[in-house]
């Protein structure tokens, strides 16, 4: 059995352009894609439930998981949950995701070949996000909203070294600007939030790195997770903290976020499950 969530598949859903899932030599959007996934789950009979677990009783036997519209219960349960990028929740941002807004540059970052792009954040994510966006545009610039980075010494020196990057401080996004047709980013109109002084400048794309938040909150308390709610599973593995639980994908992976990763995790806890059902637990 398959229960959908709310945001029936994932990230993915609101991607376009996939250009690096395996044998897909000309690529597929990102929904398209989901697509064929959820016909590959029917084609083996699995049963598919459109609902949203909203309790989870992950230490009872049987596991059992409450949602609006029923009350499941099973005797091994893969998490794969996800996460979700997030973002400066401006309205400009949102009417131009996928038309130049970005929440990831790993997978978007080709698309700019020859552009000028901005990066949102001063983490580690952000600066090695703007960092590979570097192997593709002309000229990447890191937008902080303090006046120094949280990342670690070693990136910092390379973000300040590298010669196609350039770093605005003490600054926030206001706006996401467009033109063209069809309306595609041109730009970004900053604020200082020092000085108050109000800034345009130009951009093909803005990709925010200000973190991800992991779909775990219904399994706190339960689970052994990290201090940024990602759980926790055994070395080489995808067992969690109780047995018969496993987790998948984005949930568990902060590192690579990719489809092609999660898909193989994935195969992980199905293997690991059906050999704990096998063992007689």
């Amino acid at each position: 059995m398959l229960i959908t969530g709310l945001a029936q598949g994932g990230q993915l859903m609101t991607t376009t352009e996939v250009d690096n899932w395996p044998a897909d030599a000309m690529g597929v959007q990102g929904p398209e894609l989901m697509d064929r996934f959820l016909k590959h789950a029917e084609r083996f009979e699995t049963e598919i439930i459109f609902d949203h677990i909203h309790t989870a009783k992950l230490k009872e036997r049987p596991i059992t998981l409450v949602g609006d519209g029923g009350t499941y219960t099973c005797d091994a349960l893969i998490i794969a949950t996800g996460a979700s990028a997030m973002y400066l929740g401006l309205p400009s941002e949102q009417s131009f995701m996928g038309k130049g807004v970005s929440g990831c540059a790993t997978c978007d970052g080709f698309f700019y070949k020859g552009q000028d792009v901005c990066v949102v954040g001063g983490g580690n994510t952000a600066v090695e996000e703007a960092l590979f966006l570097t192997n593709f545009a002309t000229d990447v610039t890191l937008i902080h909203r303090r006046d120094s980075l949280r990342a670690d010494r070693t990136n910092q020196m390379r973000i300040e070294q590298h010669p196609k990057t350039r770093i605005i401080w003490d600054s926030v996004v206001e706006e996401v600007l467009g033109s063209g047709e069809p309306n595609i980013v041109s730009g970004v109109r900053l604020k200082n939030l020092k000085t108050g002084a109000a800034d345009t400048i130009a951009a093909d794309g803005l990709f925010i790195a200000i973190g991800h938040t992991p779909a775990t909150e219904i399994f706190r308390g339960q689970l052994d997770m990290d201090e940024e709610g990602y759980i926790r599973t055994a070395p080489d593995s995808t067992k969690t903290s109780i047995p018969g639980v496993f987790a998948a994908g984005d949930v568990k992976d902060k590192i690579f976020r990719q489809a092609v990763t999660a898909a193989g995790m994935g195969c992980m806890a199905a293997l690991e499950a059906e050999k704990f059902l096998a063992a007689g637990h």
